[in-house]
C-alpha cells in the first residue's frame, strides 16, 4: 500500500491516506476543484466535469487526419486484425467516431448505450446530442494491444463549408473534448496531398494547450521519390508552423504504416527508424498514464482559478438595478482589458487566460447578475491542492512506477519486429557479423594490421599514447574515441595488441557510418583469442 499524509491543521484531525495516484486524483478534484469549477459555472464554458472513469480509463490515442490519410489502415497496422464496424477505402468512408477497445467477444455498443455506461469515460459526450451519438459507436474486440491502451479513430476530416454544416454537430468541439482527456494525438498527412483544409485548420487550432500531446505522421510516404520527399517533408513543416504556434519544432514521423509493400524502397532504412521511434513513444504511454492525469488536472486547475477571477469581476461591475444590459455590452466588449487587470492583480500568466473571442461569445447568452462574488475559500482549496497535495501524488507517482513492472504497450505490431533477424538494426552497425562464423572484423584486419606495425608496438602492443594519434585521425569527438578504447581495449591493461587494434578501427567505422556504438561489446565481437572456451 502507498500512503501520503497531509501536514496542514485540517489533516492533522483528519488524514487522507491514498492508495493510488487514480484514487487521490478522484478524492482532490471532487473535494477541491469540483466546487470552484461548479461555483462559477465552469461546466457551461469550458468542459464538463471529470467523472471517477475519467481517472481510471487505460491512455486513449486520438487520430485526427483528413480523409483518405490512413487513420483506420493505421489502427489495422497496430492490431494486426480488422475490428468491428472498419471500413477503408480511398473515399471517406469512416463517417463516425469510433472507439477500438478491448473487450472479451467481439461488438459494437452504439453511442447513445456508450454514454450511459458509468465504467466508459464517454459520458458527458451527450452534451453534443443525438446527430453526433448516432455516429458515435465502441468497436470492443479482444486483441492484446487494446488490454493496455485504446484508439479513438475520427472521420475524415473535409473541406468546404456545405460539409461542416452537414455534420449537425460541433465536430472542433468534439475533438477538443477528446483531447483533454487522451494521452496522445496523432495527426496524420497524406504525403499526395498536403492542403490543410479550413475545418483541419480550425480542429488544429482546437487542439491548442494540448500541444505537448501531439504527434505527426507523414504516412504513405513509400509512395513518393526521396527527392520528392524532402519536398513534401519541408512543405509539412512550414504549414504546420503557420498552425502550431509553438516555438518547439513539432515531430513529424515519416512511414507507411500498413502491411502492403513498399512501393519505392529506397527509404526502407528511413522509415523502419522513424516506426521505432513512434511505437517507442506510443508503448510509453501506460507507463506514463498516471502523470499524464496529474498533469492535465493541474492544467484544468490553473483555467479553473482564472475563471473564477473572471467571473467575479464581471459580477462585481454589473449594477444592481438599472442600465443592466448596457453594462453587460460595455463589459463584454472591454473584456481584453479585464484580462489585463487580472493578470496584474493576480500575477497571472497570459497564456492561463481562456481564448478573447470565444470567451465573449459565450458570455452573450449568459445573465452577469446571476455570476458568483469570488469567494476567497473556494479558491485556498484549489490552492492548497496545487501547493500541497499534488506535490505528495508526485511522490507517490514515483513509488508506483518503481514498485509496478514495466508496462509497455505489447501484441500486434510491436510485437513484430522485437526478436529475430527483422528488429531494428540488425545485422547492421555493431550488429554487422552477429549470425556469421567468423569474426567480422578479420574481413578487414589486414588493412588495420599495415597501420598497427608503423605505430611501434613493443610485445606486440601500442601504447595508448600511440594508438591516440591513430584514432583521432577519424575526427570524433574524444568522448566517442573514449568509448571505442574501453569496448576494445578488452583485457583492461591500457594498451591494444593488433586484434583489439582492429576492433577499434571496426567500431570507429560503425561510428562514422551513421550508426550507434553498444552499450557493452556484443560476443559476436570479441576477438577469438578472447574468447572464453566452453567448459
Amino acid at each position: 500500500m502507498f500512503s501520503w499524509l497531509g501536514t496542514d491543521d485540517r489533516r492533522k484531525k483528519d488524514p487522507e491516506v491514498f492508495q493510488t495516484v487514480s484514487e487521490g486524483l478522484k478524492k482532490l478534484y471532487k473535494a477541491k476543484l469540483l466546487p470552484l469549477e461548479e461555483g462559477y459555472k465552469f461546466h457551461e464554458f469550458h468542459s464538463p466535469a471529470l467523472e471517477d472513469a475519467d481517472f481510471d480509463n487505460k491512455p486513449m490515442v486520438l487520430l485526427v487526419g483528413q480523409y483518405s490519410t490512413g487513420k483506420t489502415s493505421f489502427i489495422r497496422y497496430l492490431l494486426e486484425q480488422d475490428f468491428p464496424g472498419m471500413r477503408i477505402g480511398p473515399e471517406p468512408t469512416t463517417d463516425s467516431f469510433i472507439a477500438v477497445m478491448h473487450g472479451d467477444t467481439e461488438g459494437v455498443i452504439p453511442g447513445n448505450a456508450l454514454v450511459v455506461d458509468p465504467k466508459k469515460p464517454f459520458r458527458k459526450l451527450n452534451a453534443f446530442g443525438n446527430a453526433f451519438l448516432n455516429r458515435f459507436v465502441c468497436a470492443q474486440l479482444p486483441n492484446p494491444v487494446l488490454e493496455s491502451i485504446s484508439v479513438i479513430d475520427t472521420p475524415g476530416i473535409l473541406s468546404g463549408e456545405k460539409q461542416r454544416i452537414s455534420r449537425g454537430y460541433d465536430f472542433a468541439a468534439v475533438l477538443e473534448w477528446f483531447a483533454e482527456r487522451v494521452d496522445r494525438i496523432i495527426l496524420l498527412f497524406d504525403a499526395h496531398k498536403l492542403d490543410i483544409s479550413d475545418e483541419f485548420s480550425e480542429v488544429i487550432k482546437a487542439l491548442k494547450n494540448h500541444e505537448d500531446k501531439i504527434r505527426v505522421v507523414l504516412n504513405k510516404a513509400d509512395q513518393i521519390e526521396t527527392q520528392q520527399l524532402m519536398r513534401v517533408y519541408g512543405a509539412l513543416m512550414w504549414s504546420l508552423g503557420k498552425i502550431v504556434n509553438t516555438p518547439e519544432v513539432i515531430r513529424v514521423y515519416i512511414g507507411s504504416f500498413w502491411s502492403h509493400p513498399l512501393l519505392i524502397p529506397d527509404n526502407r532504412k528511413l522509415f523502419e527508424a522513424e516506426e521505432q521511434d513512434l511505437f517507442k513513444d506510443i508503448q510509453s504511454l501506460p507507463r506514463n498514464a498516471a502523470l499524464r492525469k496529474l498533469n492535465d488536472l493541474i492544467k484544468r486547475a490553473r483555467l479553473a482559478k482564472v475563471h473564477a477571477y473572471i467571473i467575479s469581476s464581471l459580477k462585481k461591475e454589473m449594477p444592481s438595478v438599472f442600465g443592466k444590459e448596457n453594462k453587460k455590452k460595455e463589459l463584454i466588449g472591454s473584456l481584453g482589458e479585464i484580462y489585463k487587470r487580472i493578470e496584474r492583480e493576480h500575477q497571472i500568466s497570459p497564456g492561463d487566460f481562456p481564448n478573447l473571442k470565444k470567451m465573449q461569445d459565450q458570455l452573450q447568452a449568459q445573465d452577469l447578475n446571476k455570476f458568483q462574488p469570488l469567494k476567497p475559500k473556494l479558491l485556498e482549496a484549489v490552492d492548497d491542492m496545487l501547493a500541497n497535495d499534488i506535490a505528495g501524488l508526485m511522490v507517490l507517482v514515483r513509488q508506483e512506477e518503481t514498485q509496478r513492472p514495466n508496462p509497455v504497450v505489447k501484441g500486434g505490431a510491436f510485437d513484430g519486429t522485437v526478436d529475430g533477424p527483422f528488429g531494428h538494426g540488425y545485422g547492421e552497425g555493431a550488429g554487422e557479423g552477429i549470425d556469421e562464423v567468423e569474426w567480422v572484423v578479420a574481413r578487414d584486419k589486414p588493412a588495420y594490421d599495415e597501420i598497427f606495425y608503423t605505430l611501434s608496438p613493443v610485445n606486440g602492443k601500442v601504447t595508448g599514447a600511440n594508438a591516440k594519434k591513430e584514432m583521432v585521425k577519424s575526427k570524433l569527438p574524444n568522448t566517442v574515441l573514449g568509448k571505442i578504447w574501453k569496448l576494445a581495449d578488452i583485457d583492461k591493461d591500457g594498451m591494444l595488441d593488433d586484434e583489439e587494434f582492429a576492433l577499434a578501427n571496426h567500431l570507429i567505422k560503425v561510428k562514422l557510418e551513421g550508426h550507434e556504438l553498444p552499450s557493452e561489446l556484443p560476443a559476436h565481437l570479441v576477438p577469438p583469442s578472447k574468447r572464453k572456451l566452453p567448459e
